[in-house]
């Protein structure tokens, strides 16, 4: 481990003191304005029964849709036992899930784990992931995800196309 004497970090304090002291001052409070539209009314969601999308496996609630807040979603999804939403697959726009209840497979790249609640994944942009349920009971995890609209895939990626949601067969 490296020692700094007394005099080098008096001469690194100085410094970034320095710096804090010639940055701008924020501006005050009452001088910011928010954006346009965006009420207690929108941007506070309970669930609501009434509004789930029924799927294939389960359902599906928008806590936030990509009309909000500059394409960014909250959802939740929940998905019967033995059952996955869709296969594994690639996209644009990196994800995040949060398990909230049950137990899952989750595949990353080629490898897999098993997780419960309480736990975070992240589906990197463009990595071949997905999501398997295990064990008997259901599966109800949050999906945290900006949609981008259309991007390419990176040079040499094995997705046909930018908006393919199946690996090519390999």
């Amino acid at each position: 481990m490296k020692s700094h004497t007394p005099l080098a970090m008096l001469f690194t304090f100085g410094l970034s003191t320095a710096a804090v002291a010639a940055a701008p001052a924020a501006a005050p409070a009452s001088a910011i304005v928010p954006a346009p539209g965006y009420t207690i009314k929108n941007c506070v969601t309970a669930f609501d029964p009434a509004k789930v999308e029924k799927t294939a496996v389960g359902y599906q609630f928008w806590f936030a849709d990509t009309a909000l807040a500059d394409r960014k979603t909250v959802k939740l999804s929940v998905v019967g036992p033995h059952l996955a939403t869709h296969s594994p697959h690639r996209h644009a726009e990196d994800e995040f899930f949060f398990i909230l209840e049950g137990s899952a497979e989750y595949l990353l790249d080629g490898e897999t784990r098993v997780v419960g609640p309480q736990t975070l994944l992240y589906g990197p942009s463009w990595i071949l992931h997905g999501i398997r349920i295990v064990g008997s009971s259901v599966l109800k995890y949050l999906v945290n995800k900006k949609y981008n609209g259309p991007v390419p895939p990176p040079s040499g990626s094995p997705v046909r196309s930018p908006d393919a949601a199946e690996p090519p067969a390999e």
